[in-house]
């Protein structure tokens, strides 16, 4: 279960993070959002391996292509969905982002040739469905104030973050945190500095301390998500990304005071169902060859 908790702790972790810039996102630019989201992650990483050198392992890598990739798929998820959850609701941002478990499977079997069941496709297909009966009938009512752009930005950003998924499990060999959070946030820095000079606003100290919290949420979400794959693969990890419909509810109740209803409550119980059979379904399959041995 190693594997799943630390997706599910990622998950929470990147619901989070949606709802803190979703709260900041009327009085800031993406390009000050997300830059100090990585400054922070760079002073903490920095101040981290001041105290205790070498935390976090080595920082070179032996496969600086996979890391290039991974790093600009995070920027155009980072972007995309501070764009989408200025548009939309995290319900309505999140429906678009419960595709993510497809893309996954289908680029672990395309990219990575890992057998995907067939029990893995039927389980995410439920929980997606589950998706869709908690969230329709908000879309259906809000219909006239939906906004395509904010759509196109939330599936960007879940493509890119699929790549991103897909990427860290073909580096579950690299152990530590330290390379998986330098790479993107060196190119983070890089890319959004510029953005932030343009439209830069001093923030009052509440505000500079939810940005300073960004860069947390954001480091402890990557380094939980990367650490899940190197304990298991895609097609047990998939429908475990649907954990983040109770979060966005929750956070939506919390924060903006949206009650669910009976609907969203019961596709959240079609969610948690489709994730302990296909969790089942795994154990099942690894079974065999967990007891097999060594053979001559």
């Amino acid at each position: 279960m190693r594997g799943p908790a630390l997706l599910v702790a990622g998950m929470v972790l990147f619901g989070l993070l949606d709802a803190n810039s979703k709260l900041l996102s009327g009085q800031y630019g993406l390009g000050q959002v997300v830059f100090l989201r990585y400054a922070v992650l760079a002073i903490a990483l920095l101040v981290a391996r001041m105290l205790r050198p070498g935390a976090g392992g080595g920082l070179g890598t032996r496969h600086p292509g996979l890391h290039a990739l991974r790093a600009a798929a995070m920027m155009v998820s980072a972007g995309g969905f501070f764009l989408a959850f200025r548009r939309l609701s995290l319900a309505e941002g999140y429906l678009v982002f419960f595709t993510a478990p497809f893309w996954v499977l289908a680029l672990a079997a395309l990219a990575l040739r890992e057998p995907v069941p067939r029990a893995a496709w039927g389980w995410s297909a439920l929980a997606f469905a589950g998706v869709g009966l908690a969230v329709a009938p908000r879309l259906v009512a809000d219909a006239a104030s939906l906004s395509a752009a904010g759509y196109a930005f939330a599936l960007a950003a879940t493509l890119a973050y699929a790549v991103t998924q897909t990427v860290n499990r073909r580096l579950r060999g690299e152990a530590g945190a330290a390379r998986v959070l330098l790479w993107p946030t060196l190119l983070g820095l890089a890319l959004y500095g510029p953005l932030a000079a343009l439209d830069w606003t001093t923030p009052p100290p509440r505000d500079a301390a939810l940005l300073a919290l960004n860069g947390l949420f954001a480091g402890a979400a990557v380094v939980c998500v990367a650490a899940a794959f190197r304990h298991a693969d895609a097609a047990r990890l998939a429908p475990f990304n649907f954990v983040g419909l109770p979060v966005a509810l929750l956070l939506d109740l919390a924060l903006w005071g949206t009650w669910p209803e009976a609907t969203t409550l019961l596709g959240g119980a079609v969610v948690v169902f489709a994730c302990l059979r296909n969790e089942r379904a795994m154990r099942r399959r690894d079974a065999p060859h967990a007891g097999a041995g060594p053979r001559r």
